[in-house]
């Protein structure tokens, strides 16, 4: 068997990485993609290496032969790589696919060892490389029967994104047997190109042969293995994530993104908090039904967003300000706040990280539950001269809640004390307690130093519309920062959820009594698992602590690496502690984290 490798491409869109070298000569961890391939390929002893050389050949040619490669490599030059595609590059090479049994490779494609063995290992002889579709992939897609053979492809034109669940991507990785390529690949690719010419790509020779009768080649199925193909700035990015050779910077890499995990296939999300059971198939469809108008129209300014938002919260129009998240509310807050302010830790860190420290004053309960009640916040502030205090309720990391009738004690507290209360209660409605929240008119009214902050996404269980809301009393404040975000802050997709969001509120109780029983379920199955300490939670999360000398980097790192399961680790916030926090997801969803921590812990 050997290998031939397709490396003659210019690599335009990774732009000045490919200015002087071509594209598999970028690096990835410092490694070049060519030199990664070669030593994989290099390990499983073939009769030789062929590759078609193009743009900046004789740089890659030189190169190569600076490496330790056992398996003797020769090269194919095409010689107008700039006027053609990859059929023209493999037919070069058709003398040499009629002598042996074939790998076939692109040369922008990064993958872990085991793709390499099943293609190889699989007892059938020609095989294309699939994975299941996801949204990053671009490229040749096709249709599987329940016997592997392709019966469809879908490219172009004919991608049809309603069908997506059935497609699976070809990972431009292919094993041909040498009489499948004198049979059908080489006279069919001969014929292609006569009748097409040269600037066509190789999978289209493969789309004529899956079409006859006499299935000659099937699908080979991935099943989680890591591989990644280079076409952008933005896929090497993900891919230095993906193949970091230290596992704690793989760890870390991925926890820096903040997000946009859906470009990490099969990855599940325990780190970053949702609502599971929210919004409603229909809701979505509505969404989705408008998409052609919400994507192509300009949304509304902030008077009208806030005339939505005050819509959906039962409240006046100039007591609430939207945000793009309501992280850009915190932002806008907190620089508007002076004086000595009071923060609880462990928190969220995004209020105490906007504020200058020197002013800040932490309250830390004392206690491995981090359990705090609004008379112990009132007992610890009373005498530091604090202007503001910010209490995030439920709390988070912790889950601690206070109840209604509490936070409006502490309410009347910072009141006689001229102290501004910021309460942030993004996670309220998760909590047991039935009408907790305190975003009221007469609230409101009543209390002109009261800012309550909520996060629309982490309730309502849509991140990516990126909507949060202020409410107060204070209307002087809430029309300052109306001017001082930007006018149109909110997106049209933003704007129109906040249009529909009325009538869908049966779903959204229905939904949150649903998180609220998988939770306690949730949490008395964690509670079994050796070494782990459950603490009671009010939120869509739980936090837990390890026993048994567990160390949570570690445990984080095993369940990324060996489960692709995402967690939050919390060394960072409470030093020389050892807790994780984990979110609540579905009951399918919670049920692989449960396992994958029996499997690990139950020893």
């Amino acid at each position: 068997m050997q290998a031939i490798i397709l490396a003659a491409g210019m690599g335009k869109r990774l732009k000045e990485l490919t200015k002087n070298n071509t594209k598999c000569m970028v690096k990835v961890n410092g490694v070049t993609l060519i030199e990664r391939m070669l030593k994989q390929i290099d390990k499983k002893n073939l009769t030789r290496i062929v590759i078609v050389v193009g743009y900046e050949g004789k740089k890659l040619i030189d190169f190569i032969g600076t490496l330790s490669v056992k398996t003797p490599v020769c090269f194919i030059e095409n010689p107008i790589y700039d006027k053609t595609n990859n059929i023209y590059s493999l037919a070069l090479a058709k003398d040499w696919l009629v002598k042996d049994d074939t790998l076939l490779f692109e040369s922008d494609l990064i993958f872990e060892d085991e793709v390499l063995d099943m293609l190889i290992n699989d007892k059938r002889d020609t095989l294309a490389l699939v994975d299941k579709y996801e949204s990053w992939m671009d490229g040749t897609c096709l249709k599987l029967d329940d016997h592997d053979n392709i019966i469809g492809f879908a490219s172009g034109k004919r991608f049809d994104f309603s069908e997506v669940k059935d497609y699976y991507k070809t990972v431009n990785l292919y094993k041909f047997s040498r009489i499948f390529s004198i049979t059908h690949y080489v006279p069919f690719l001969e014929a292609y190109q006569a009748a097409l010419g040269e600037n066509e790509y190789y999978e289209q020779v493969l789309k004529v042969i899956a079409a006859l009768d006499d299935t000659v080649i099937k699908a080979k199925r991935l099943d989680g293995q890591r591989w990644y193909e280079i076409d952008d700035i933005q896929d090497l990015d993900i891919a230095e994530s993906l193949f970091a050779p230290d596992k704690d910077e793989r760890v870390s890499r991925l926890q820096g993104r903040y997000g946009g995990y859906w470009r990490y296939p099969k990855l599940i999300d325990f780190c970053y908090l949702v609502n599971p059971y929210y919004p409603p198939q229909k809701m979505k469809d509505e969404l989705r039904a408008n998409f052609d108008t919400l994507l192509t129209e300009y949304p509304s300014g902030m008077r009208v967003n806030s005339l939505l938002a005050a819509k959906n919260f039962n409240i006046h129009q100039e007591n609430i300000i939207i945000g793009n998240g309501a992280a850009e509310l915190i932002k806008s807050l907190m620089g508007l706040l002076t004086g000595r302010t009071g923060f609880v830790r462990p928190t969220f860190e995004e209020y105490p990280n906007r504020y200058n420290e020197a002013d800040s004053v932490s309250f830390c309960p004392d206690n491995k539950d981090f359990t705090y009640t609004a008379d112990d916040l009132m007992e610890f502030f009373a005498d530091k001269g604090i202007d503001n205090l910010v209490v995030v309720n439920p709390d988070n990391p912790s889950g601690n809640y206070i109840p209604k009738t509490d936070i409006l004690r502490l309410i009347d507290w910072a009141k006689e004390r001229g102290i501004k209360l910021v309460v942030d209660e993004s996670f309220i409605d998760f909590a047991d307690e039935a009408d907790s929240t305190i975003i009221e008119q007469d609230i409101l009214d009543n209390n002109r130093h009261l800012y309550i902050m909520k996060s629309i996404s982490k309730s309502y269980g849509v991140p990516g519309l990126r909507l949060g809301i202020l409410a107060s009393g204070d209307i002087e404040t809430i029309s300052f920062m109306k001017k001082d975000v930007a006018i149109w802050n909110i997106n049209s997709f933003g704007e129109f959820y906040m249009q529909i969001a009325e009538k869908y509120k049966k779903d959204y109780i229905a939904g949150l009594e649903r998180l609220r029983i998988e939770r306690k379920r949730y949490q008395n199955e964690l509670s079994k698992i050796n070494g782990i300490r459950v603490i009671p939670s009010q939120a869509n999360y739980v936090m837990v602590e390890l026993e048994n000398g567990i160390d949570p980097k570690q445990l984080t790192k095993t369940l990324l690496i060996k489960y692709n399961i995402l967690i939050k680790e919390l060394s960072g916030k409470l030093k020389g502690k050892k807790y994780v926090r984990l979110a609540v997801r579905n009951s399918e969803d919670n049920d692989k984290l449960i396992i994958a921590l029996k499997e690990e812990l139950d020893n």
